[in-house]
């Protein structure tokens, strides 16, 4: 079970570094518009920077915001160029002109995080087209009427029957019990928000466990 921070905000990264519980970021366009306006490649870097502070090669997923597949690919090369981080992943959304980017990054080296997947038949095409990850939308698809539990079970026995190396990332989280699910249904890696992966830390139980701690032994001490 590998937990991901699904966030561009620099104090959540560190924040979710010096815990030490997660196993990689990632970012989209829309994480980073919440952000203050700066160059793109200065914040990514600024992410970088924080992950080899922490002395891990984290993985960090970077997508793409080019529309036409040649431009896809020039942007992808010109990032990977730019950032020249070993653990860099682009993000590339799944769709038929997006297969070709997908497979032609696959053949330059350049590790690739298929994303906006909702269906197995989606993940299937992208692991076959040499996406190192897949990420399928969990709490999107609810809304949908979709059963992102069944998706995300079927594209795992499919990848294992194909022993596929690619591995499935679950985002789209909105509560800590969606990351449950989500791994429970034979997800490798789920990303989430600062504020789930905090919520997941904490429970009443917890809290009145050890406020009756403290107190037994305050009253001890006196």
């Amino acid at each position: 079970m590998k937990l991901f921070l699904d966030s561009a905000n620099l104090q959540d990264v560190e924040n979710a570094l010096v815990r030490g519980h997660i196993s990689g970021i990632t970012t989209n366009p829309s994480l980073l518009a919440k952000e203050p306006k700066s160059n793109f490649y200065e914040h990514i870097k600024k992410i970088v920077a924080l992950i080899q502070a922490d002395g891990r090669s984290l993985p960090l997923s970077v997508e793409v915001f080019a529309t036409k597949p040649d431009e896809m690919i020039a942007q992808a090369q010109d990032i990977v160029q730019k950032i020249a981080y070993p653990g860099l992943n682009i993000k590339v959304p799944i769709g038929w002109d997006e297969l070709k980017v997908i497979y032609a990054l696959s053949k330059l080296g350049i590790k690739v995080n298929c994303t906006c997947i909702f269906t197995e038949e989606q993940c299937v095409l992208a692991a076959e087209s040499g996406a190192t990850y897949v990420s399928i939308f969990h709490c999107r698809l609810k809304d949908l009427g979709g059963d992102p539990v069944r998706v995300i079970e079927n594209t795992r026995n499919l990848l294992d029957l194909r022993s596929h190396k690619s591995e499935i990332i679950v985002g789209s989280i909105r509560m800590q019990s969606d990351v449950l699910e989500a791994h429970l249904a034979g997800a490798h890696i789920v990303t989430a928000s600062a504020k789930v992966l905090q919520q997941m830390s904490s429970h009443p139980g917890t809290d009145k466990s050890v406020q009756g701690f403290l107190s037994d032994f305050q009253t001890w001490l006196a």
